[in-house]
């Protein structure tokens, strides 16, 4: 079960496809969002979650401040769960206040390519067989959209290694759970 942990949605209980996601843990979605608040990384802050499977770190965000948040996710039983789970958690908004939410149900990469809108926090959190180079590519895909200010973060395996830095984005800091690391990134 994957669920709201804060904000004007906590404790809703998301949908999950039955296969093709990999939920971020609740302990490692904690401990992140407790960084970005520390940072003050989220109220009224652009988010795009990338390979965005239940949109629980984009949704979480939501709940928490954002202005808008862009979902993105290629798969269609992804972008299904995702539409179900936008409308539960906007469902739950303050009147007059629920934030901008989008689902985009294409490539992460084609997206980031015809993609102009400037983003604050992005959210990479790929399926784990995908490859260092092709994390690589999306990385450096997403830099022309990223606000000058903006931060990535991105939760990979632990046992992947840290990811492959475009140049103009460079690693702040680390953290890790078990066997899931995950890498905060600004602009150099």
């Amino acid at each position: 079960m994957s669920r709201i942990i804060s904000g004007f949605a906590g404790n809703l209980s998301l949908a999950v496809p039955r296969a093709g996601t990999r939920p971020t843990s609740d302990r490692v979605r904690e401990a992140l969002f407790s960084s970005l608040d520390a940072r003050d990384e989220i109220a009224g802050r652009r988010v795009l979650d990338l390979y965005a499977g239940t949109g629980g770190l984009g949704l979480e965000a939501a709940s928490r401040g954002a202005a808008s948040v862009v979902l993105v996710d290629k798969a269609p039983a992804a972008a299904k769960a995702l539409r179900k789970n936008v409308d539960a958690v906007l469902a739950r908004a303050p009147r007059g206040r629920a934030p901008r939410v989008d689902v985009v149900a294409q490539p992460v990469r084609s997206y980031l390519v015809g993609s102009a809108a400037p983003v604050d926090l992005v959210f990479f959190d790929p399926p784990y067989e995908l490859s260092a180079a092709d994390l690589g590519a999306d990385l450096a895909a997403l830099l022309p959209s990223l606000a000058p200010d903006g931060l990535v973060v991105v939760e990979r395996a632990a046992r992947d290694g840290e990811p492959a830095w475009p140049a103009g984005l460079g690693v702040d800091t680390s953290k890790k759970y078990g066997d899931t690391t995950v890498w905060y990134a600004l602009r150099d």
